[in-house]
């Protein structure tokens, strides 16, 4: 995903309609008051119409979450960096996830907005409910939460200094995939699968670009 340019101010035009472009804008707090309730709500009733245990619950809700991060790097690496010389693809890439290698300081496009969010969301849960029945009213939060803290940490990451030092190697993985090489460094929420893929950076050779790593934040 080269371009001549990263713009440090500004935000990509993505549709010539006004409304449209609208919609493709969002701030974080109403992703997560969209999804909270529904979180709240499927637990409950995964307990109390559906019956399954607490500890049922727990763990198919922490596993839901560690599903999540292999989802997101897959998510991230193979479609959100789909390369094609199909203009359809391209613009649609571009619409997904390049505007932000474009303008990475772009705070509206960090989170799926509402309404395609809702859609994806919708589409998601129906295919999960296919394999797992009812087992989704208690995986789906869990997903759904990961989809949450992900874009609050890369959210976190654009914006601020890594709060623990043991965070700092996440941080600077996902700068690196911004201005060294975004063939690698797919994760963002953690450098898991990336180690385990091959596709982490050699943090020891990298030498940190603190200047680089400054324009990178809002």
């Amino acid at each position: 995903m080269k371009f001549e340019k990263i713009h440090n101010k500004g935000q990509a035009r993505l549709f010539q309609n006004q409304y449209l472009e609208m919609l493709t804008k969002t701030h974080p707090l109403v992703i997560w008051g969209m999804y909270v309730p529904v979180i709240i709500y499927l637990l409950y009733y995964s307990n109390n119409t559906l019956g399954f245990s607490g500890l049922r619950i727990t763990l198919t809700f922490i596993g839901a979450l560690f599903f999540w991060t292999f989802f997101e790097y897959i998510a991230h690496r193979f479609l959100y960096h789909w390369v094609s010389e199909n203009p359809k693809v391209q613009k649609f890439v571009y619409t997904m996830h390049g505007n932000h290698h474009h303008y990475p300081r772009d705070k509206e496009r960090l989170f799926l907005p509402p309404v395609p969010s809702l859609i994806m969301a919708s589409a998601i849960f129906s295919l999960m409910y296919l394999v797992m029945r009812e087992n989704v009213f208690m995986f789906f939060p869990g997903f759904i939460l990961g989809y949450l803290l992900y874009g609050s940490m890369h959210f976190a990451i654009h914006a601020w200094n890594p709060p623990f030092k043991w965070m700092k190697p996440l941080w600077r993985n996902h700068h690196l995939h911004h201005y060294k090489d975004d063939n690698k460094g797919y994760g963002v929420s953690t450098t898991f699968w990336d180690r385990v893929f091959g596709t982490m950076f050699d943090l020891k050779k990298e030498k940190e670009d603190k200047e680089k790593v400054k324009d990178l934040m809002y």
